[in-house]
């Protein structure tokens, strides 16, 4: 499946586009989406080290977003990309139609690939989750990559269950694994087909990630640290393997940052980018901004980088 996003031939983890940003939704003061503050994010992501870009997903407060909105965001990140870097579009849901119908619409928009969550809430099985993503890839013609993230949907996407998709439905190209699972990332790794490229979804594991295979990240400290980010792959890739541990330990305060504790992401790195002066705005309920204290700590983070 060849695309902006996937070479059709030489696909070596080298090959691959390395840093994909989740971006954020900039809102403006009444809560709806600011397009001068998303043609200004994308400008700000693109000059510091993103090579694409995932719109609506986690980062994006996807589950907020209408239908109509996430198709906007699509169409208007394409618009400000302008065929700089590929445009992924989350286009997952825990209903199957939904699910196609909204990945139907994004192609429409001129997305260049799809990120698709494994479905929320209701805990399908490994066989309700195979069928559930062969539906939707076969639904449409674009590149996808699903996505995998226990913590937030409840389900566990199993290495096997990857595989089998990998191998059946040739237009599901990679997987963004974000389980927290190293011998479930090596079991995708070294047993996937050739094509096939698996994503660090945890800015935290990204190094070691890459150590047995990996191609690449969906990241989130990539808004505030991007070329760091691309720095370390690009080390690490062309052998530099202490400069690359270098890189990694300098972004820590900042991917500590941007995953407190205290409030999920991307509370933090909102309130990391207004404090850089790239407006986003707050977040839409249930989602409440960053404290006082939460705040703190992503200012003295920025500091220990140099970038306030």
């Amino acid at each position: 499946m060849a695309s902006a996003l996937f070479p059709a031939d030489n696909r070596t983890a080298n090959a691959w586009p390395h840093v994909l940003t989740a971006m954020a939704t900039p809102f403006d003061s009444s809560g709806a989406i600011y397009e001068e503050g998303v043609s200004r994010l994308v400008e700000h992501l693109l000059a510091n080290g993103s090579d694409g870009l995932v719109v609506s997903g986690t980062t994006g407060e996807s589950p907020t977003l209408s239908h109509a909105e996430k198709v906007r965001m699509f169409g208007l990140v394409r618009e400000c990309v302008a065929g700089r870097g590929p445009v992924i579009a989350g286009s997952g849901d825990n209903e199957t139609a939904t699910s196609i119908e909204l990945s139907k619409d994004a192609q429409k928009a001129g997305v260049d690939a799809l990120l698709l969550v494994t479905p929320y809430y209701n805990r399908p099985s490994q066989e309700g989750l195979y069928r559930h993503f062969r539906a939707v890839a076969e639904a449409v013609s674009l590149p996808i990559m699903v996505y995998n993230v226990p913590p937030r949907t409840g389900v566990n996407l199993e290495a096997a269950t990857v595989l089998r998709l990998a191998r059946d439905v040739p237009n599901v190209v990679c997987v963004k694994e974000a389980s927290s699972n190293l011998l479930q990332a090596t079991d995708i790794i070294t047993s996937a087909p050739k094509g096939f490229a698996l994503y660090s979804g945890e800015d935290g594991l990204v190094l070691p990630l890459l150590s047995i295979g990996a191609a690449g990240v969906v990241s989130v400290s990539a808004h505030l640290v991007g070329r760091d980010m691309k720095a370390m792959h690009l080390a690490y890739f062309r052998g530099d393997h202490v400069e690359a541990a270098r890189l990694h330990n300098r972004m820590h305060p900042i991917v500590r940052a941007c995953f407190q504790p205290t409030t999920p992401s991307p509370a933090p790195v909102k309130a990391g980018l207004n404090l850089l002066g790239v407006n986003v705005g707050g977040l839409r309920l249930p989602l409440v901004e960053a404290t006082d204290t939460e705040r703190d700590v992503m200012r003295v983070a920025l500091h220990s980088v140099g970038l306030l």
